[in-house]
């Protein structure tokens, strides 16, 4: 905060330390009024309320990240067993495509 509670006087006498605080200043100067008090209070008030909500959010947030991480974990086999699918249906069209070309090259062969 910027603002200090402080006569600019007493401050500046502090500093040079010429003298203690004089009788006439006023102790009202030296305490918050009520209106600063109580928008100091609302401020504590709203950082404590959105702490809560950014831990609600952190603990939501790794409750996510769990429940994601598990699902991957289940995945994971099945993820690998379809790779292998892939793999030997890839092989067998490779296979199905040499067979189609062996048989139109019999066919090609037959027309001449």
């Amino acid at each position: 905060m910027s603002h200090t509670f402080f006569e600019p006087e007493v401050a500046e006498e502090r500093k040079e330390g010429t003298k203690a605080i004089h009788s006439s200043v006023e102790p009202a100067a030296l305490t918050l009024s009520v209106d600063d008090f109580s928008a100091l209070e609302e401020r504590v008030v709203r950082a404590v309320e959105l702490v809560k909500r950014e831990r609600q959010a952190r603990a939501a947030a790794e409750e996510r990240a769990v429940k994601a991480e598990a699902q991957l974990a289940e995945q994971g086999p099945a993820t690998d067993q379809l790779k292998q699918e892939v793999r030997s249906l890839r092989a067998e069209r490779d296979q199905v495509r040499q067979r189609v070309e062996r048989l139109l090259a019999q066919l090609d062969a037959l027309e001449l």
